[in-house]
């Protein structure tokens, strides 16, 4: 298992424990890019400056505050904050079991592995079959990162994800979303939509789809490393508003089957 554990403790269900260690199952990936000092070319640092002393400070003189008041803290040890931590923050109880198709992802957060200690892997197995036969995933509570979060379990690929939640607080309401349309769209319309959408439909294979603004920044990089100018801009389309919605959905069909032209049937000769 690539990388470090983020967190260590057991699932706790009925009186069966199972000690886990979870690992981040996705990492966001993209080029970084450092401040350059342009005259130089030297990477410059960012530095701790205290206004009162009026000096650099070293790490080592950083402690927590918490304002109170404007420009006044009260200073929290990290030990101090270690002994309030609450029962989730090592013990992982279920709460209770969902159906999985009942939890929108749009609470979905953060991803993580749960990976068995060896002393755990069988109660681990009956738990993570369990649940996939049965479509199930648990709601348990945990803290990670000073946070005590509404977690999902829930079995993939032989094993058990952990996805942090967020709490219904924190999902944002858009103004105007969700809002009907005033105009009521005909069966024709909502017909030719379908047929669309179904001539585009197939299997989800993630392996298929890369960033190709990432690889395009990649050729810059190594065209400059090499004195060279970078790749041309692509073109992009010019959108506008759809204004007679049957006419660009029956386009839409035309380009599609245009695109995608049906072989000529060949016929076979017989052979001996």
């Amino acid at each position: 298992m690539a990388g470090r554990s983020v967190w260590k403790g057991y699932i706790s269900f009925g009186l069966i424990s199972v000690p886990i260690r979870l690992f981040a199952a996705a990492r966001y990936s993209h080029i970084a890019f450092h401040e350059i000092h342009r005259s130089c070319g030297t990477r410059v640092r960012q530095q701790l400056y205290c206004p009162h002393d009026k000096r650099v400070v070293n790490r080592e003189e950083i402690a927590l505050g918490y304002e109170i008041r404007k420009e006044q803290f009260v200073l929290v040890d990290p030990e101090e904050l270690k002994k309030v931590q609450p029962p989730s923050s090592s013990v992982m109880e279920v709460l209770q079991f969902v159906k999985l198709n009942e939890v929108d992802p749009i609470y979905f957060e953060t991803s993580y592995s749960a990976v068995p200690e060896e002393a755990g892997q069988r109660a681990y197995a009956l738990l993570s079959k369990t649940m996939a036969g049965l479509q199930y995933g648990a709601i348990a509570k945990l803290t990670i990162h000073q946070r005590e979060r509404t977690v999902l379990l829930r079995p993939y690929e032989n094993g058990l994800t952990l996805h942090t939640l967020y709490y219904p607080a924190e999902i944002r309401q858009a103004a105007g979303y969700g809002k009907d349309n005033p105009k009521e769209l005909r069966k024709e319309e909502i017909h030719l939509g379908q047929q669309f959408a179904k001539g585009l439909l197939k299997p989800f294979h993630p392996e298929q789809f890369h960033d190709t603004y990432q690889q395009r920044v990649r050729q810059l990089i190594e065209s400059k490393s090499k004195g060279q100018g970078g790749p041309s801009p692509e073109k992009s389309r010019k959108l506008a508003p759809v204004v007679d919605l049957m006419s660009a959905l029956k386009q839409s069909l035309a380009a599609k089957h245009s695109a995608y032209p049906k072989a000529n049937p060949r016929r076979l000769r017989k052979t001996a």
